[in-house]
């Protein structure tokens, strides 16, 4: 047993020294050091995570951060992916879905994607407490993938990335305010007719 654990840490201290690490073992340094982070569900247990992620990697969150990362809608669903009769047990596909939106100067939308997390699971008739308990982890699991997945996103997101992605969104919003000027101005030049009147009998 000594010697196995041994073995183990010799490997483990090797492969660190080639640079190897496991997943959700290594550092996340981003390059967005200040954000505000919301979500419809401010105080869900997904958001709630996340913000302990960003904390622990040295990201400052407050409401008037330069960039605002929005977790505009957070889905799950459950569908029986195979089902045996005789022994009342079926095994169920998890899927969450979380999508996201990213805003800089002036709320400009930057970007907007999702995070698509699925599993599966056991549910035994005979056992349904064990089966519950299975179905809460495999959710946890979930959850913890989808932070996972956050954290990787925004780690990058380089600073010349954000630059090129706010001047993008300065450019559309630039022209979509010249269309609307353009817009106004045809409207004010042309004519308006006036209501045609109907004589009184």
């Amino acid at each position: 047993m000594i010697k196995r654990n041994l073995l183990v840490m010799g490997l483990a201290v090797m492969l660190s020294a080639c640079g190897f690490q496991l997943r959700g073992t290594g550092t996340n340094e981003l390059s967005i050091k200040e954000l505000n982070l919301s979500a419809r569900n401010q105080y869900g247990p997904t958001v709630m995570q996340l913000r302990r992620a960003l904390e622990s990697s040295g990201v400052k969150l407050y409401a008037s951060a330069p960039y605002k990362l929005v977790l505009t809608n957070e889905q799950e669903t459950q569908r029986s992916a195979t089902y045996t009769g005789g022994n009342r047990s079926a095994e169920y596909e998890l899927t969450t879905v979380l999508n996201y939106a990213l805003e800089g100067q002036n709320d400009t939308l930057l970007l907007e994607d999702k995070l698509q997390v699925q599993k599966y699971y056991v549910y035994d008739g005979n056992n349904v407490n064990g089966s519950g308990q299975e179905a809460t982890q495999v959710r946890e699991e979930m959850r913890r993938d989808l932070v996972q997945g956050m954290m990787a996103r925004l780690q990058q997101l380089t600073p010349a990335h954000l630059d090129d992605l706010q001047r993008k969104a300065n450019e559309r919003a630039e022209a979509e305010a010249r269309a609307l000027r353009e817009a106004q101005r045809v409207q004010d030049e042309t004519p308006q007719q006036s209501p045609m009147e109907i004589p009184a009998r």
